[in-house]
């Protein structure tokens, strides 16, 4: 009989290591990883649109914008992940040792699908809130022209900001409006 195969744990340096050499991406938290799946045809228009939004705003400025590809990392809570779109203005993340990983976003967006609504909208949020320049994140649902934007306020507390229809949403932490009908365009609900 062929013994169980052990699940190998990494610590996040490396994950990172291992995850260089990987055909596929995949998430890291506290020592496991997780395959990542692909996303649907609105899911990627509305990243597209987020980020070519964003992009177009941030031109010249000191604040850059990343896609699925870029990863963030959070050390405070043993995690790498990969944000659908985010925004960084930190010096630190422009330094050589952050090539392959940012730690100092200002702002997070991630669209939700049925499979991580659940997760990005708890465990997730709970896990990037320790993130200390993190100032905004921004859930965007791809079945129905809606978003979700939680701003931390002078407190420390996250404040809920929803958006539906032709609202504009106010990204404070990088000075930029996102008409929402703009996030949706070309998606079909």
């Amino acid at each position: 009989m062929a013994s169980p195969k052990i699940k190998p744990e990494f610590d996040a340096d490396a994950y990172m290591a291992w995850e260089e050499d990987q055909p596929e991406r995949h998430e890291y938290l506290a020592g496991e990883v997780f395959a990542m799946s692909g996303g649907t045809d609105a899911h990627y228009t509305i990243l597209g649109n987020a980020y070519a939004g964003l992009r177009a705003a941030l031109s010249g400025k000191p604040c850059r914008a990343f896609v699925s590809g870029m990863k963030l990392r959070i050390d405070r809570v043993d995690a790498v992940f990969y944000p659908d779109v985010f925004v960084t203005c930190d010096a630190r993340d422009r330094q050589p040792e952050a090539s392959l990983a940012k730690q100092h976003p200002a702002l997070v967006i991630e669209i939700l699908s049925d499979s991580t609504a659940a997760f990005d909208r708890g465990r997730k949020f709970e896990l990037y809130q320790q993130i200390g320049t993190l100032q905004e994140y921004l859930l965007i649902e791809q079945d129905r022209k809606h978003a979700d934007l939680f701003r931390k306020n002078s407190e420390g507390l996250w404040v809920l900001h929803p958006a539906s229809g032709g609202d504009v949403v106010r990204l404070e932490s990088v000075g930029v409006d996102l008409v929402l009908d703009g996030l949706y365009e070309d998606v079909e609900l």
